[in-house]
């Protein structure tokens, strides 16, 4: 039973999630906590993984949680599950339409897909944000040292990006992340 539930819960992800692997942590998040596969910390842990590690974050995020629910078997169905609604949509786009983005509904379904998705992005950005840097509903519990590695690392990247003219490798932010969390922790 977890196996067809680990399945579709990922095929609903992948079937409803817009924006690419970061678009889809917050439906993600609802979905795993509601069937209670993890806590919040375990959730903000595996992001951080599935991020700092090679491949697409739903991807990643998908294969953990299959495996941590139902082993070899549960992490191929759920990855399974997330990645088979794009690709049947590609996989038909690319057989039947090869001009499909000049078609004006196509345009207009774009257009108004990119605000929900930066909705979501951003309203994921501070559900985290909240997580790591707020250990409780009260502000006295606010953790200065993982506000100081932010705005450490945002810094950076920011210098960076004016003086390179280019990003910062998410690659050396990660590790120096990891280095100063080390450090100060």
């Amino acid at each position: 039973m977890i196996y067809l539930k680990l399945f579709l819960t990922f095929l609903e992800i992948g079937a409803l999630s817009f924006g690419g692997g970061f678009g889809m942590i917050s439906l993600i998040n609802e979905k795993i906590l509601l069937s209670g596969w993890m806590t919040d910390e375990e959730f903000l842990n595996m992001v951080a993984i599935a991020e700092s590690t090679p491949g697409p974050i739903a991807v990643n995020m998908a294969t953990f949680v299959g495996s941590s629910q139902g082993g070899l078997l549960g992490s191929f169905l759920a990855t399974l599950g997330v990645v088979l609604p794009s690709f049947i949509i590609i996989l038909i786009i690319s057989a039947l339409i090869k001009n499909l983005l000049k078609f004006p509904v196509v345009q207009g379904f774009l257009k108004g897909v990119r605000p929900c998705v930066v909705g979501l992005v951003l309203a994921t950005a501070v559900l985290m944000a909240n997580s790591v840097l707020v250990r409780s509903e009260s502000i006295s519990t606010f953790d200065y040292k993982g506000a100081v590695i932010l705005l450490l690392i945002v810094t950076a990247a920011t210098v960076f990006k004016r003086l390179k003219k280019k990003n910062a490798s998410p690659i050396v932010l990660i590790i120096v992340s990891a280095f100063l969390g080390m450090l100060f922790y």
